[in-house]
């Protein structure tokens, strides 16, 4: 599949400038809740939005498809390439944020695989992140991309993680709307607010979060 077609498709119209002004509020808001961790990768980080505001000493950025218009801060240490044929130093992560991605594995052993090669990558005691739709709560909408394959649910996740070494230490079943095409404008304003206040999660939350602890095994 060309994803570098599929994407510019699927983003058509969506300002890019509006996607990072938000980021920049979603980003530190999901590093507080991971205890702030210093050397952050971002394995899936496409345009870097997350990555490229995350107030951490260290960033590491990995995508297989190349965005010159990438928000990467200047020391992001960038790497393009497919996750699982990425070299990542061993025991070296505190945090790893995982965002819109598992979905688009092929199987939930893909997935397990996945999660095994974070958790060889992380230090002990570090948090990783895991964010995604919850088909839950979006099963209407969840199989209109042509690349999701899989179907996840925060139980699904709180399993994957255990099971791959992690401890999960912090499970919210609905966290962000489901895309920047929603409910949720893509105001840095309105998106502080939003962060701001749980109980909107409850209404308009459509994707997971969940926050797990590497364990050795």
């Amino acid at each position: 599949m060309n994803y570098e077609r599929l994407y510019s498709y699927r983003f058509r119209g969506i300002d890019q400038e509006g996607r990072v002004a938000v980021w920049r509020e979603i980003s530190p808001h999901v590093h507080g809740l991971m205890g702030n961790p210093q050397k952050v990768l971002d394995p899936a980080a496409g345009r870097g939005e997350f990555i490229g505001a995350v107030p951490a000493r260290e960033t590491w950025a990995v995508d297989e498809v190349s965005y010159p218009e990438a928000a990467h801060k200047p020391d992001t240490k960038v790497i393009v390439s497919p996750i699982m044929e990425a070299e990542l130093p061993e025991g070296h992560f505190d945090g790893v944020f995982v965002s819109n991605f598992l979905e688009h594995l092929h199987d939930q052993e893909a997935v397990a695989a996945f999660l095994e090669k974070m958790h060889a990558a992380m230090e002990e005691g570090g948090r990783i992140a895991i964010m995604g739709p919850n088909i839950r709560y979006c099963a209407d909408e969840y199989w209109d991309c042509a690349d999701h394959y899989v179907a996840l649910t925060h139980v699904a996740i709180g399993e994957h993680l255990y099971a791959a070494g992690f401890e999960p230490e912090r499970i919210i079943p609905r966290y962000l709307p489901y895309s920047f095409r929603g409910i949720l404008p893509p105001s840095p304003r309105l998106t502080r607010l939003y962060l701001n206040t749980p109980l909107a999660w409850r209404v308009l939350g459509k994707q997971f979060l969940v926050i797990g602890r590497r364990q050795s095994v």
